[in-house]
C-alpha cells in the first residue's frame, strides 16, 4: 500500500536541510532587492551614474500550512537564544504533483510562528504562518 502523503494537498513543499517537514498553500516574501546609489558627476547634467551597493532580502513567510513538530522545536530554540541557521528549500509542484521550481533560502531561522484557531473537530495541526529571516535566495 502506498504511503499517504499528508502534504500532497499543498502546492509548496518545504524542506529544512533537505528533509521535508511541511507543506504550505502560500509563500510570500521571495524578494531580493539591490539598492542603487546615484552619483552626479561635475559638468554632466543629462544623467546620474547608478552604482549597485547592497542586495537585501525580506523575510520569507509561509502561510496556511501543515507542518510536523520540527518547525515548532526549531523556533523554540530561537526563543531560548540558540539561533540555528538552516537552508530551506521551497519546492513548487504543479497539479500533476511534479516539481516545477526550487528556491534555496540560505542561513534562515524562524522569527515568528502563528498557529491557527484551535478546533476540536480538526484532526491535523495546521500552521497559519511562519516567518523566517534569512541571508539570501537562489534558484535550486
Amino acid at each position: 500500500m502506498a504511503r499517504k502523503d499528508p502534504y500532497r494537498g499543498f502546492r509548496f513543499r518545504v524542506e529544512f536541510d533537505h528533509i521535508q517537514h511541511g507543506g504550505f498553500s502560500r509563500v510570500k516574501g521571495l524578494v531580493r532587492e539591490t539598492k542603487v546609489d546615484a552619483r552626479r558627476e561635475g559638468g554632466v547634467n543629462d544623467f546620474e551614474h547608478k552604482l549597485a551597493t547592497q542586495t537585501t532580502y525580506g523575510n520569507l513567510i509561509l502561510e496556511r500550512g501543515l507542518a510536523d513538530e520540527y518547525l515548532w522545536a526549531w523556533h523554540e530554540e530561537v526563543v531560548e537564544g540558540r539561533i540555528g541557521r538552516r537552508t530551506i528549500t521551497v519546492v513548487l509542484h504543479n497539479e500533476a504533483d511534479q516539481q516545477v521550481w526550487r528556491w534555496l533560502i540560505e542561513r534562515a531561522f524562524p522569527v515568528k510562528w502563528t498557529g491557527t484557531d484551535l478546533d476540536a473537530g480538526a484532526t491535523q495541526v495546521i500552521v497559519e504562518s511562519v516567518e523566517l529571516a534569512h541571508e539570501g535566495i537562489r534558484k535550486g
